[in-house]
């Protein structure tokens, strides 16, 4: 197989699906790993060329580039013959891609109200629209923790999804004790941060 080029932030969350799925997969040697930086309001030159977009991840393969985390998920999953992380078929498979759906909603409402707090000029700042993103979290968080026991077993896009997406706030969000009103899933997420692929993928200190 020829070498990937993945583009990437240490700190970015969905980066970090990719890289724990590539890890899960026994493919992390065959990524050559570009770390760029950027953010919505300094865009990369570089990122730029690869993906209309301007976002990170973005996988450069031969002759082709992928980008959104959940393509480049499922390319690398078509990629080795070990244990799929995105089940073929059935209940399995659904209930997977609803997890990653809801991980990735909450990711993506907390990373609009990281940017309305850090990257908004402090005078131009929207509570409102603060509050709106935290309420999706929020939302979210409940679902997860009355589908706690659906989380458990080998990991798939779903669950790394979601353990990305509840590292991302211990990141970003150190004073928000979600744990307090989520016991079951604060339990899980534990032992899921205790896998290799995600102790390798622990961003660095904010």
């Amino acid at each position: 197989m020829a070498k990937m080029k993945l583009y990437y932030s240490p700190s970015s969350p969905y980066a970090r699906k990719v890289r724990v799925l590539a890890i899960e997969a026994k493919l992390d040697k065959k990524l050559d790993m570009v770390n760029v930086a950027l953010s919505p309001v300094a865009p990369n030159a570089d990122v730029d060329k690869h993906n209309p977009v301007g976002k990170i991840p973005v996988l450069s393969i031969k002759n082709m580039d992928l980008f959104d985390s959940p393509v480049i998920c499922e390319y690398l999953d078509h990629q080795h013959k070990g244990r799929k992380l995105f089940p073929r078929k059935g209940r399995d498979r659904w209930m997977a891609l609803r997890q990653q759906a809801m991980g990735d909603g909450l990711l993506d409402a907390a990373l609009l109200a990281r940017y309305e707090g850090f990257l908004r000029p402090e005078e131009r700042r929207w509570p409102d629209w603060t509050k709106g993103q935290m309420k999706k979290i929020d939302g979210v968080l409940g679902q997860l923790e009355a589908e706690a026991k659906a989380l458990k077993g080998k990991p798939t896009i779903g669950t790394i999804s979601i353990g990305c997406a509840l590292g991302y706030l211990d990141f970003r969000f150190g004073n928000y004790d979600w744990r307090g009103k989520h016991p079951k899933l604060a339990k899980w997420f534990a032992t899921f941060s205790r896998l290799p692929s995600m102790k390798a993928t622990v961003p660095p200190p904010a």
